[in-house]
């Protein structure tokens, strides 16, 4: 079974622990040399953050790369500066989850509700959001259930629009719940 087998390769690995801020940071090392870091909220033991860092082919340490939640650190540019910058008004894309839902939030989407259209693209393995108006597309999976070879359902999948903000919801498998209670109880054991 694949979800036993992430299971496994979380076991393996090498866990460091520490409570920091009101939050519980675990960073784990695996066999192959990738890096995991993790944030849980101490109160609501929701995942706050996770990020991957991987080696170079040369075995430099490469960037984060934010799986969920949102990077702090922004570029710091001068207003004087002849730099080209993103502007601002650019659909952001970031993943949030809650306890029983994947979830992902585009901000500065000022179009109606009506206009998207979100769906499952089982042969691909991705949601992918597009709109009418032929103004945003996206096409995106979702690591956790890619590591666990569970098959996307597309009854699972919902979303709502608010306050230019597109909101995309997808139900957490029953064996995802049950494996992030598992770690979870786990990764308590690490602080006694």
């Amino acid at each position: 079974m694949a979800v036993q087998s992430w299971v496994d390769i979380l076991k393996l690995s090498k866990k460091t622990a520490l409570i920091h801020d009101g939050k519980r940071k675990i960073h784990y090392l695996f066999t192959d040399g990738k890096e995991m870091a993790e944030e849980y909220d101490l109160k609501t033991d929701e995942l706050i953050v996770r990020k991957w860092r991987h080696k170079s082919t040369l075995g430099a340490q490469g960037q984060w790369q934010m799986e969920v939640g949102e990077s702090l650190t922004n570029p710091v540019i001068s207003l004087d500066s002849d730099v080209i910058k993103e502007n601002c008004s650019n659909p952001v894309f970031i993943r949030k989850d809650t306890k029983t839902n994947f979830q992902w939030r585009i901000r500065n989407l000022p179009y109606p509700k009506d206009v998207f259209s979100v769906f499952v693209e089982p042969s691909e393995r991705c949601i992918i959001i597009k709109t009418s108006n032929k103004k945003y597309y996206k096409k995106f999976s979702i690591p956790d259930i890619d590591r666990s070879h569970l098959p996307l359902e597309t009854s699972a999948l919902s979303f709502t629009h608010s306050n230019n903000t597109l909101i995309v919801s997808y139900k957490k498998p029953k064996e995802i719940l049950t494996l992030e209670q598992e770690l979870l109880k786990e990764l308590k054991k690490l602080q006694k």
